[in-house]
């Protein structure tokens, strides 16, 4: 089947439940539907599924918003709360009941109590309800007992076609009778959705393959209700680097967590693009109207994606290398201030320093984060020294060395990279040492690592004065 209907608007939606944080899971069905909206001219909207009030909470609504706002997915139009519709979805599920295509049910708890799929029973109930006469169901009323409405499934199969899966078939049969409005009211995920999807006159209902044997039920009450069926397509797991559903255990829990841990939003949204769908050519690093040009849901992947931390740092690094300096630098500031290595108030003052720094540092960097946990020797003196690093490159002789070296800075006028390099390697040749045995103990007593930037560029944005001090300090101390 091909993705387009002729002569039919293209609206998507997303529909989170506010009962927890916007995760990759779901960011990653938020932004097909934007891209699937974008790519065809189409309209992607926002409807908050917040029925369960006992799990819902305003708190993550605002967090979800601010989620998908921060990553650039941008909605059409006003958001939808399910919440203020009740009334609506009561009056499709007495008019079901009314034609007799559902019944009322007085079991003590019904199953599909939740809100959220994967919640409910995954054992089909057994309900006879639909055989209590109507004195029996007199007397349940009467005794206090408020029904809650099944949905009676037919006999016989569903069968659909999936934008990415191709044609599949459920059997009526493996189905329960399932609740579609509770006791106290409220709808049902199934009965909600259904509703939600036909009024906003969703084209495309794009979701997570665990959703598959929802659709098979909701299918039936769009034939129930004689309403035109969306077209559907689901989307492959996301499994953590263990091949298990992705989860709190893998890392980061929500897109608020990446954007404190110092993830861009343009390279999440990359990256999260890939999970399950590819652009061919081994693209990998796409702008966004790439990502849109390209996006096409005949090339998203039946087989469960992998969610790769180390790859999306990667990614990360990818977008900070392409970032301009004074951009990165307003990015850092935040990160610095909170791991106190400069106040608000120093800023102004030290604003072409930061420039100076982020420029050297940027190469190195896989989140916005690294700088200030990764680069404190910019800011402040090292505290330790690493002691491997130590074994390798420290000798009895060292200290020797750097302090005739330390007399050469002194003298030095010129305290650009260059001349550092030239003063390093003549005074390494006067005295007869490889130029190696100076520029790791240098390194080591500036850093306190290994490794690092360029050391000559390090030098000269660290100073002169604050160099010398390291180097007295590491001939001290160690």
């Amino acid at each position: 089947m091909s993705e387009l209907s002729d002569n039919k608007s293209i609206r998507v939606r997303f529909a989170p439940s506010p009962t927890g944080s916007l995760h990759i899971g779901g960011a990653r069905t938020a932004l097909f539907n934007w891209l699937f909206a974008r790519s065809n001219k189409g309209e992607f909207f926002l409807r908050i599924e917040d029925t369960d009030k006992k799990r819902s909470s305003g708190e993550m609504v605002d967090e979800i918003i601010g989620g998908l706002r921060w990553l650039g997915l941008n909605f059409n139009g006003n958001i939808v709360y399910q919440s203020s519709r009740l009334d609506i979805y009561r009056k499709f599920a007495q008019e079901l009941l009314d034609n007799n295509k559902a019944y009322q049910c007085y079991c003590e708890k019904p199953e599909a109590e939740s809100v959220q799929p994967g919640d409910e029973s995954s054992e089909p109930s057994i309900c006879e309800c639909y055989l209590l006469t109507s004195k029996e169901r007199e007397e349940h009323l009467n005794q206090g007992i408020k029904p809650a409405i099944r949905f009676w499934v037919p006999e016989g199969s569903v069968c659909f076609d999936d934008l990415v899966y191709g044609s599949l078939e459920f059997e009526n049969a493996e189905m329960e009778n399932f609740v579609i409005l509770r006791a106290d009211g409220t709808p049902t995920y199934h009965l909600a959705v259904v509703v939600d999807d036909h009024d906003m006159a969703i084209s495309h209902v794009i979701r997570g393959e665990d959703h598959l044997t929802n659709t098979a039920k909701q299918i039936l009450l769009y034939y129930a209700l004689d309403w035109h069926l969306p077209e559907f397509a689901h989307l492959p797991l996301i499994l953590g680097p263990d091949k298990k559903r992705l989860s709190k255990r893998h890392g980061a829990s929500s897109i608020e967590q990446y954007s404190k841990s110092g993830i861009l939003p343009e390279a999440l949204v990359n990256y999260i693009a890939l999970l399950g769908w590819s652009p061919g050519e081994d693209k990998e690093i796409m702008s966004e109207n790439e990502l849109i040009n390209l996006f096409s849901l005949e090339r998203v992947s039946k087989k469960s994606a992998v969610f790769d931390s180390v790859k999306l740092e990667w990614v990360n690094s990818e977008y900070i290398k392409k970032h301009k300096t004074d951009e990165l630098v307003k990015l850092v500031i935040p990160y610095l201030i909170d791991a106190e290595l400069i106040t608000e108030e120093e800023i102004p003052a030290k604003l072409g320093y930061l420039k100076t720094v982020v420029d050297i540092f940027k190469s190195r960097m896989k989140t916005m984060k690294d700088l200030s946990r990764l680069g404190k020797y910019f800011f402040k003196d090292p505290e330790n020294y690493d002691g491997n690093a130590l074994k390798k490159y420290w000798t009895q002789e060292t200290k020797n060395y750097l302090e005739e070296f330390n007399k050469e800075l002194a003298e030095m006028v010129d305290f650009s990279a260059e001349n550092i390099e030239t003063v390093l390697r003549d005074f390494c040749t006067k005295i007869g040492i490889s130029a190696a045995k100076l520029i790791h103990p240098i390194r080591i007593v500036i850093t306190g690592f290994a490794v690092s930037p360029g050391l000559f560029e390090m030098i000269e944005a660290i100073g002169k004065e604050t160099v010398m001090q390291r180097i007295e300090k590491g001939i001290e101390t160690i």
